[in-house]
């Protein structure tokens, strides 16, 4: 019988810094592929890149807080980001981040407390043809509305806890723009 043991946030960061050769001019990616692993950067996770990359706790925290993309605070298994750029705004994004926000009882920003679903509200993704945008693990639902929104959200309630590397839902709700948006 094999025992499965689990790594260590210094084992695992060791490996992450290890494959960019302890070099400190990787320590953007250090700290994304750190995030990758823990879908956040924990305060354990970011003393060891300090320590390992020979820069002081401080510059770590700085770049971590520095882009808008890295977190320290622990996210969803799907954190779901809902595009609010100009394309998106003019085709009901605030209304769909409102629907989300009513449906998982939480704010933009904020992770409900079973872990599951986080939500944020974004600037462009670069997907304007799709207008409006929802993002549920980087992976892109076009053409989104409030009641497609709702759907998800039960669609992605009925499944169990995943890995936050998973990015790609079965069944999932990809608009086509035939629904009806509701008002």
């Amino acid at each position: 019988m094999s025992k499965v043991v689990e790594a260590t946030v210094e084992q695992r960061v060791d490996a992450i810094v290890d494959r960019y050769g302890a070099n400190k001019q990787f320590g953007l990616a250090v700290l994304q592929d750190t995030q990758k692993t823990y879908n956040y950067l924990p305060r354990e996770a970011l003393q060891r890149v300090a320590e390992r990359l020979d820069i002081s706790l401080g510059e770590v925290y700085r770049l971590a807080t520095f882009f808008a993309a890295f977190s320290l605070q622990p996210k969803g298994d799907y954190v779901i980001k809902v595009c609010l750029g100009t394309a998106c705004h003019v085709h009901g994004g605030p209304r769909i981040l409102e629907q989300l926000e009513r449906d998982l009882s939480i704010k933009a920003g904020q992770t409900t407390a079973d872990g599951k679903f986080s939500i944020e509200g974004v600037r462009c993704v670069g997907a304007c043809a799709l207008a409006p945008v929802v993002l549920v693990n980087d992976h892109p639902h076009g053409q989104m509305s409030g009641a497609k929104a709702s759907k998800l959200i039960n669609t992605l309630n009925k499944k169990p806890a995943l890995s936050p590397a998973l990015s790609k839902v079965e069944g999932e709700v990809e608009g086509n723009g035939a629904e009806e948006e509701e008002g």
